[in-house]
């Protein structure tokens, strides 16, 4: 991968699964799993490369178009941009760059995939019920995968509406398989994606989410960056998951988070107040919007935290209790 990049001594920025992302001087190669689709892909570098979208996502570098490496996986190139500073969290220019991206005249993108994170939620219930079960947490457990559940038949059904507007075949819901995603922002940073075949459909007739927004899909804050380093402007980074949908999904892990006890009142009303001051969301209560979402999110979270606990042979950590004791309280509820 570094010969392609300029000189420089490689350093390895995330090394998980199938996922790879390495730096050399002021460029960053990102390695994706061999199963992600060539064509998908192509047209998420496509938006990120647009004018359209210059102020808010990180452009990836000329020419815009994904490689393969000899192991198979495709490749993408980036330039450099500086992570967040945990003691500095730069809440409103989140809240600010996601208003923006969701307010994207999508007639300037050209074709668009459907976003990603219903499909996530969606593997992650695979994954939960490939798991052994925990006498200790089964009632989380079954809590999470019936969130899950519902989660899977709502995005189906709406996929295959928006399959049908478009003429082309609905995406089978859990196809293809993600590394762990951990609760921690910075954990998350540079996690890929296993999209499905190399062979899938054209990114021409890929179903869209019909009114839907351009939406990231896997927002948290290994997602930001400043460009160029170390001061430039805030953008955000990784199209794993750039797509056409419900703008709430972008939202709905901070607002799980906070839900569940784990992010501070005050961090998510400075990136709800700078998203909503920026024109993101309508108006009124914004748990109206973002409930069914972060929902999903709370149990996608606990779900790998299982998963992660019966692979790994541990218990839950702390904040996975967290999310699995927010699946119960949502389960009390409905």
């Amino acid at each position: 991968m570094a010969r392609s990049l300029p000189p420089g001594q490689p350093e390895v920025l995330a090394d998980r699964g199938e996922v790879t992302v390495v730096r050399v001087g002021e460029a960053v190669a990102k390695a994706h799993p061999a199963g992600t689709d060539l064509g998908t892909l192509a047209a998420r570098l496509r938006a990120a490369a647009s004018p359209a979208l210059a102020d808010v996502l990180l452009p990836p570098l000329r020419p815009a178009r994904p490689d393969r490496l000899p192991d198979g996986r495709p490749v993408t190139r980036w330039p450099y941009g500086a992570p967040v500073d945990p003691a500095a969290v730069p809440w409103e220019a989140a809240g600010t760059l996601l208003a923006r991206l969701h307010a994207t005249d999508l007639a300037a993108l050209g074709p668009r995939p459907p976003a990603g994170a219903p499909a996530r939620a969606a593997r992650a219930l695979a994954r939960l019920r490939r798991a052994p079960t925990d006498p200790a947490h089964a009632k989380a457990r079954e809590a999470a995968e019936q969130i899950l559940a519902t989660t899977v038949a709502a995005s189906a059904t709406g996929q295959a509406r928006a399959a049908a507007a478009s003429g082309a075949p609905a995406a089978e819901p859990g196809s293809g398989e993600r590394p762990d995603v951990l609760p921690e922002a910075a954990a998350d940073a540079g996690s890929g994606d296993r999209a499905g075949d190399s062979a899938g459909p054209s990114p021409d007739v890929l179903p869209e989410a019909p009114g839907g927004a351009l939406c990231h899909g896997d927002f948290h804050l290994g997602q930001l960056v400043r460009h160029p380093a170390p001061e430039g402007d805030w953008r955000l980074i990784d199209v794993d998951d750039l797509g056409v949908g419900d703008p709430a999904w972008d939202l709905a892990r901070p607002a799980a988070w906070y839900a569940a006890g784990l992010l501070p009142g005050a961090d998510w009303e400075r990136l709800l107040g700078a998203y909503r001051a920026a024109g993101g969301g309508p108006a009124g209560d914004p748990w109206a919007w973002l409930d069914g979402p972060a929902r999903a999110l709370t149990a996608q979270y606990a779900a790998l935290a299982l998963v992660r606990s019966a692979r790994d042979g541990r218990p839950p950590g702390e904040q996975d209790l967290a999310l699995l004791e927010s699946c119960l309280r949502i389960a009390a509820l409905s």
